[in-house]
């Protein structure tokens, strides 16, 4: 929080549940030996998936339950939905993994990974270096970090400490103010959220507004509130290079349909 922005009620207090659960202190910041680690572009399987197929990408979701939704737990199956994925197509695979406000865990990560193939990014909110090797150990090569919750110096720590561990960072975005942190340092990937943190409220226009100011040298990766093949192409056209869906895949009936519905 070191950018002095006052968070949502959720998210505050989601992340202070992270931090009880890992022990980790306000402000916390990986250890110094970690932040001189380079991008990683090619050699990471979650990058190369999104790079090759740059235009068309799909990150397709898996996830339990949100503050917003409630439990999927009784909705979904995890692992069917993940082989759905991969046989439709999504070049990659994204599993929510904090377990208080949305009922995921690492290990469903890894489930979720060995029943898809798919490269994995692990969706958490991340506060301690421990929940880096968590990922890393149940086989993730891609982690988000949200950037309201850190200054830019954190920032750029946690993501090398990132990618000390083969993780490659997602960077997501929701305003002008969260772009400013990236400047003075290298992304491979930069995501926009069109979800409104402190409404809910979801809109494309954010991302399409905020996509002239990502990072050249950075996938660019629209994130929520994709529900039609128009919304695709919308983002498409505003230069977007990967696409996360969650929700549409997740409460549409059969998956593979809405992923050819949305991407032919």
């Amino acid at each position: 929080m070191g950018k002095g922005t006052e968070l949502p009620d959720v998210l505050r207090e989601i992340v202070a549940r992270r931090r009880e659960c890992f022990g980790a202190a306000s402000g916390a910041c990986p250890s110094e030996a970690t932040t001189a680690a380079p991008p990683l572009t090619q050699h990471n399987p979650f990058y190369a998936a999104l790079s090759a197929r740059s235009g068309a990408a799909l990150i397709a979701e898996v996830k339990l339950g949100s503050p917003r939704l409630g439990s999927l737990v009784a909705r979904v199956d995890p692992e069917r939905q993940a082989r759905a994925y991969a046989e439709s197509g999504a070049a990659a695979l994204s599993v929510v993994v904090e377990p208080d406000f949305f009922f995921g865990s690492c290990e469903l990560l890894a489930r979720c990974r060995e029943a898809s193939g798919l490269p994995a990014i692990a969706k958490d909110f991340v506060v301690s270096e421990r929940q880096l090797d968590e990922a890393s150990a149940a086989g993730a090569s891609a982690i988000l970090l949200i950037a309201a919750l850190y200054s830019r110096a954190e920032l750029a720590a946690w993501a090398a400490a990132a990618r000390s561990r083969g993780l490659v960072p997602l960077i997501e975005t929701h305003d002008e103010r969260d772009l400013d942190l990236l400047e003075g340092s290298e992304w491979e990937l930069v995501g926009v959220n069109n979800r409104d943190l402190r409404t809910f409220e979801v809109s494309l226009e954010r991302a399409i507004a905020l996509r002239p100011r990502l990072p050249a040298s950075a996938l660019a990766v629209a994130e929520s509130g994709i529900r039609t093949r128009a919304d695709v192409e919308r983002l498409r056209a505003a230069g977007f290079d990967a696409f996360l869906v969650g929700e549409a895949l997740l409460t549409g009936g059969d998956p593979g349909a809405k992923i050819a519905e949305l991407f032919g």
